[in-house]
């Protein structure tokens, strides 16, 4: 979700909450475009993070410290020298922009007390930490603007600080009915577009959680809406930004296949198909958030290179698999030469010498049957000349039968390891992939005289009825789970004929309920290629029934008589266990 009007509200009512008030004993510029604030307050020092950067500009409380230049930069030492032991007299917001101003009461040289204002401008590549006196004057800034930068306003020391208007929106904090319908009447765009292009701070995903409470479509032109539907429409608008008015927030993070899709202060009503996590904290939010998609981030870049090697051989034996088909169509009429020399061999003794063709009865189907031949040879070369046609097909359709099976047995064990790196959520993780690629000998290894230990663990849930249950991140841990960690009453659970892990119930001797059965099952349809689908069909069966066959590739096992369920992969009430 974009950082936006609705989100600093949020922020603002957080720190109003906790540093209002408090005095700034530390200020350090840790980045170029970053500051990070101690403030002292009645219940203990806390840190308050602001990045200005173009890329990801934000604010929030944090415990975090990070380390600083050496020497401060001068922007720096010019708050220290001003705002240093300042205390915090009000925190506010203009509207629902996307600015926070922070008014600072401090002591001159000669102990007379003066008021400073730091302005937080989170606007994207335009985000800006601004530092005025009390008459708006800029005195400095982390980022200077010149004209030459900026037609619409300079930000230098000397200058006067004012909130550029560039987009004409409405404040949605005072609009009126009146002017709320004429500003979508205006609008020849899809209503949910109609409504973020008109009012200030309010980002496409909150627009469509409005439109989406009143029922509409945010697809349909607002030109259309009728005024009855305007009325509604207005209505949960006024209740959007009622709670806002009041901090009625309340802030979550929407998971998509364990990513964070979006965060926002105040739930939406269309996200239901997404797992929430609820927080107490915006500040909280925007940490896990942005460490979380950081995080994924990260290890989908390191990942890179893994995804490669596997792709390449993927599509390699994909390539192979499909020209050895082919091949084996070739062979499909290998008995018809069988039978075209034992019919020779049956009625060419009165064939005459120069005869190109054959016809008689084929005792096999009591039919009719022409056969070709060779006029130059004779009916016995003729008949062995089939015979030798048969057998040479034979042959190549039993080595390509084999071949066909270890081309398709390495399709599905690298479709397991595209899952596995799909899955992956540290480096770790890679790690273990890597070394099983490398045992694979899909990965050249490195010989190095410091050997590297691996260690990492299965993914480990609660069911609803306390049941332990593990789930392999990859081939290695599916083979531990199931043949080294897991006993042979406990249930193993696998999406059936997709690639996915393998999912072990701990039943401690007991007969498992069904509800845990369930959640094994949503779990293994969760973490295989059949993920987000709404029927997932899941084998299951106790684990003594499972077995691994000689030589096999990690990950893979055979098993006979198990059973079955057609389930979700919707996770969202099931337990993770942090180990």
């Amino acid at each position: 979700m974009a950082f936006d009007g609705t989100t600093i509200a949020a922020v603002r009512k957080e720190l109003s909450d906790s540093i209002l008030g408090g005095r700034i004993y530390k200020i350090a510029q840790p980045e170029p475009d970053e500051l990070l604030i101690t403030i002292k307050t009645p219940e203990g020092q806390r840190k308050l993070y602001i990045s200005a950067s173009a890329s990801l500009p934000l604010i929030y409380l944090t415990d975090e410290n990070k380390p600083s230049p050496m020497t401060a930069p001068g922007f720096c030492m010019l708050l220290r020298k001003y705002v240093g032991n300042g205390r915090i007299t009000a925190i506010s917001q203009p509207g629902l922009e996307r600015i926070l101003f922070f008014d600072i009461e401090h002591l001159n040289e000669l102990g007379d007390l003066c008021r400073k204002r730091l302005i937080v401008e989170i606007m994207g590549k335009h985000s800006n930490i601004i530092f005025c006196d009390d008459k708006d004057k800029i005195l400095d800034s982390i980022k200077h603007v010149s004209a030459q930068m900026s037609s619409v306003r300079e930000v230098l020391p000397g200058r006067t600080y004012f909130i550029p208007d560039t987009m004409s929106k409405l404040d949605p904090l005072t609009v009126s009915f009146k002017n709320f319908v004429l500003a979508l009447r205006e609008k020849p765009a899809a209503l949910g577009k109609a409504i973020y292009t008109s009012f200030t701070g309010i980002s496409p995903v909150v627009a469509e959680h409005i439109v989406s409470g009143s029922g509409l479509d945010t697809d349909i032109p607002a030109s259309d809406i009728s005024e009855d539907m305007l009325i509604h429409l207005y209505r949960q608008f006024s209740y959007y930004i009622e709670d806002l008015k009041e901090g009625n927030f309340h802030p979550v993070i929407y998971y998509s296949n364990e990513v964070p899709k979006e965060f926002t202060a105040i739930p939406f009503s269309h996200y239901g198909n997404y797992r929430a996590e609820c927080f107490d904290s915006i500040s909280r939010v925007l940490r896990t958030y942005y460490a979380t998609r950081n995080t994924v981030t990260r290890i989908r870049q390191k990942s890179a290179d893994l995804r490669h090697v596997v792709q390449t051989n993927l599509e390699r034996a994909r390539k192979k698999y499909d020209l050895q088909s082919n091949q084996l169509q070739g062979t499909e009429d290998r008995e018809k030469y069988k039978v075209y020399g034992e019919l020779i061999n049956t009625y060419g003794y009165n064939l005459n010498p120069e005869a190109k063709s054959l016809t008689c009865l084929n005792y096999y189907t009591n039919e009719d049957i022409t056969i070709p031949l060779d006029p130059q040879k004779t009916p016995q070369e003729n008949a062995q000349k089939y015979f030798a046609k048969y057998n040479k097909q034979k042959r190549t359709f039993e080595a390509l039968s084999e071949l066909i099976q270890e081309t398709a047995d390495e399709i599905s064990y690298l479709e397991s390891v595209s899952n596995s790196l799909d899955i992956a959520l540290s480096e770790a993780d890679l790690g273990q992939i890597k070394e099983e690629l490398t045992a694979s000998g899909y990965v050249r290894r490195k010989f190095t005289k410091k050997k590297v230990k691996l260690t990492n663990k299965p993914m480990h849930y609660i069911s609803s009825d306390g049941y332990d249950i593990y789930v392999g991140k990859n081939n290695i841990q599916n083979d531990e789970l199931t043949f080294s960690f897991a006993n042979g009453g406990d249930w193993w659970f696998h999406a059936k004929g997709a690639p996915g892990s393998h999912v072990i119930v701990k039943t401690n001797g007991d007969e498992l309920p069904d509800r845990t059965f369930e959640e094994a099952g949503r779990l293994a349809a969760y973490y295989s290629k059949n993920r987000g689908s709404d029927k997932v069909e899941i084998d299951y069966i106790e684990k003594k029934h499972v077995k691994k066959p000689n030589g096999a590739k990690p990950g893979f096992v055979v098993y006979y008589t198990n059973y079955s369920l057609v389930i979700d992969s919707d996770i969202s009430n099931i337990k993770v266990v942090q180990d």
